[in-house]
């Protein structure tokens, strides 16, 4: 499989202002793979050290500040000698060893000229907490399951191609059109995850990926246990647990009293910023106005959450295949799409995306480009645009106004439709 943060970590390896790289993400959406085969695609040669499974590596990192003494006993520990530039030096599960994340500032104040990379399960947790690693000195790297267009080239290389020389304006053959929009029918059931998508290729069994996420989700629910430090690990698995029923509410803002009855923000306000911080979670605000620039006008206590794969939240909700297939109007298509959504817009805009939601309006997401405010729209099916949007467009006259659906691409009046296998050149499309 090919990810697109690879081009991320070649920009990082040339740039002159180049820190340690950490990766941050959930557990199994792929930063070991892709640390090594960055490392293997990109490098002379790559040591790989993983604190998880090796515990006496902790010693060296306990026991030594001196960035040139590491790189000396690690040299020796793989039986390969490391070169500054030309070798990668990767960390895995460096979570398990604070000393070693610790020691990542003094790669960047002695010894710059060696390439070190790190990864680990839960590091934005971590990274929540200032003191526990170094502030300034190191590069992040956000890794996500596949998007849409990274699952599209590893499923079918030869309608990727096509899909990869779509641009603006372009029209859309209606079989290819039905072509991508039954691949993302699959991909709504199959999602990004590493795991499920190479299962897929190999076996094409619905059941083992139904299995394979299952199994993802006990991973989960056993690691809020083990890492959750401080936070009550009851109470992130509650909140956890709640996601299907917050976005099964007509409104999807995320409810305390859905949790458990009388719960309070006080309550599970903590459990809630762990698992945001964890990458399990998107959080998306809702916005006091639809003007740059949009974080300044965050209801800090409105929000709604989703879960960082699609596919593993069409598991958690229980969705059967054939409701997806079947172009039914099966009840929590809305939540889903829009979970489809936000995990294609994610990373694409420098502010994150938003929605705006008062007693008369509702717009699904809001959109910050450079200084441009987008409304955006999202349909699970053909529909025609909701009575607050047109309102919105009407009133207000934004340069775009979007509405991702199964139409195909065209403008229809003032808004422009973009099929939803399209929301990863969002941005390009623009």
């Amino acid at each position: 499989m090919k990810r697109n943060a690879i081009e991320d970590l070649i920009n990082w390896k040339f740039s002159e202002e180049r820190k340690p790289m950490v990766l941050k993400g959930a557990r199994q959406v792929g930063k070991t793979w892709l640390m090594k085969e960055f490392g293997q695609s990109y490098y002379d040669s790559f040591v790989y050290f993983n604190f998880d499974e090796e515990d006496e590596l902790k010693s060296i990192f306990e026991a030594n500040k001196n960035p040139h003494r590491i790189i000396d006993l690690l040299s020796m520990i793989s039986g390969e000698k490391i070169l500054p530039g030309k070798t990668l030096i990767i960390f895995d599960e460096i979570q398990e060893c604070p000393e070693a994340l610790n020691t990542l500032k003094y790669f960047r104040e002695k010894a710059n000229e060696y390439h070190v990379i790190a990864a680990g399960s839960l590091l934005g947790t971590l990274l929540a907490k200032p003191k526990s690693y170094p502030v300034g000195m190191v590069n992040l790297l956000d890794i996500f399951p596949l998007t849409f267009d990274e699952y599209l080239e590893a499923i079918d290389p030869v309608l990727y191609s096509y899909y990869e020389n779509i641009h603006k304006k372009q029209q859309i053959e209606e079989i290819f059109h039905n072509r991508l929009l039954e691949v993302y029918n699959y991909y709504l059931i199959i999602g990004g995850m590493p795991e499920c998508v190479d299962s897929w290729i190999k076996h094409k069994d619905p059941a083992k990926i139904s299995q394979i996420q299952h199994e993802l989700i006990e991973v989960y629910e056993n690691d809020f246990s083990k890492h959750n430090g401080k936070v009550n690990s009851g109470r992130i698995l509650m909140v956890f647990r709640s996601i299907v029923a917050q976005l099964a509410k007509p409104n999807e803002k995320f409810m305390y009293g859905v949790v458990r009855e009388g719960g309070r923000a006080r309550d599970f306000e903590e459990a809630i910023e762990w698992l945001v911080s964890a990458g399990m979670l998107n959080r998306v605000y809702n916005v006091a106005k639809m003007e740059h620039p949009l974080p300044a006008f965050d209801k800090l206590d409105q929000f709604k959450l989703f879960v960082f794969d699609t596919g593993l939240l069409k598991h958690m909700a229980g969705i059967d295949n054939r409701a997806i297939f079947l172009k039914t109007d099966y009840q929590f298509k809305g939540p889903l799409t829009e979970n489809f959504c936000l995990q294609q817009l994610r990373g694409q805009f420098q502010v994150g995306p938003r929605y705006f939601s008062d007693k008369n309006n509702e717009i699904d997401f809001v959109l910050q480009h450079g200084t441009e405010i987008i409304p955006v729209e999202v349909k699970g099916g053909e529909d025609k645009s909701a009575p607050s949007f047109k309102k919105y467009i009407a009133e207000h006259h934004p340069k775009h106004a979007l509405r991702f659906s199964k139409r195909g691409y065209r403008k229809d009046g003032d808004i422009i439709n973009i099929p939803l296998y399209l929301a990863p050149k969002t941005k390009e499309l623009l």
